[in-house]
């Protein structure tokens, strides 16, 4: 039986289309972090990954430990200007680790391509601010990679896991009904956009925060140890409610078919 055919598709940046391993938040936070001189860890930088990084430091402040970490060096408790303070010092940090990660993941330009060849949106959004994807954007597109619609951090009134990011592409891109678009995401509050929207949604393992590793690191591992580990990511991605879970992108045609979608 013939699927529907897809109008569009809503990507995320980093994990998903470019960065593979989505390292340049987890090294901005560490450095803001370091500065302030109450250390975090990776996992503790990756616990909120997708979220917009003003309500990502709001979150990585909330947490027992880093709160404790933060009286004892600070002498109270973090406040609410602590996080404003925070989120104004992350921009250049966001944007230099940004620049150093902007590559794209291997296939994503090619499957963009195709899809807008055919006829179908292509659109993005991110927990990154706009001023965060100024040199993002001509990086990409100079790799092959111009989505028809960019939705940042700071352009709806709440950011993910609601949907107004998402809805705000749908929008801008007029693409409808809901049941004919996708959302291609790493992290979970990705996914869990992709559901609130009521879209599909296609979570991706081994490049995204879930694994949290460079390509060349990925591919380094044992293979046991490796398959293991996109295992675990892809689990956690189906456990909040991923459609269909691919490695990476360059997988996509594949999840497309799986959820009855065709591309032209």
């Amino acid at each position: 039986m013939m699927g529907r055919r897809l109008q569009a598709v809503v990507f995320d940046w980093a994990g998903t289309m470019i960065d593979f391993g989505s390292r340049a938040p987890v090294v901005a936070l560490c450095r803001l972090f370091d500065r302030e001189g109450v250390p975090i860890d990776e996992a503790e930088a990756r616990a909120d990954m997708g979220m917009a990084k003003r309500d990502h430091i709001v979150a990585l402040l909330a947490k027992p430990r880093i709160a404790r970490a933060w009286a004892v060096t600070h002498g109270t408790g973090p406040v609410e200007a602590d996080g404003a303070r925070l989120f104004a010092a992350i921009e250049p940090l966001m944007r230099d680790a940004a620049r150093d990660c902007a590559t794209l993941i291997p296939g994503a330009a090619a499957v963009a391509a195709r899809l807008q060849a055919a006829g179908v949106r292509v659109g993005s959004c991110t927990g990154y601010t706009r001023a965060m994807m100024a040199d993002i954007l001509p990086h990409a597109e100079a790799q092959g990679y111009r989505p028809d619609c960019v939705v940042c951090a700071g352009e709806t009134a709440i950011g993910r896991p609601s949907p107004l990011m998402l809805w705000k592409n749908l929008v801008e891109l007029g693409a409808w009904p809901a049941d004919a678009c996708v959302k291609v995401d790493d992290a979970a509050v990705g996914i869990a956009e992709g559901r609130a929207a009521g879209v599909w949604t296609i979570g991706v393992a081994a490049s995204g925060n879930g694994v949290g590793l460079s390509q060349t690191a990925l591919d380094a591992l044992p293979a046991p140890d490796r398959a293991e580990r996109i295992a675990a990511a892809g689990a956690a991605l189906r456990a909040v409610g991923a459609h269909v879970v691919i490695d990476t992108v360059a997988d996509l045609p594949r999840a497309l078919a799986e959820v009855s979608l065709t591309i032209g």
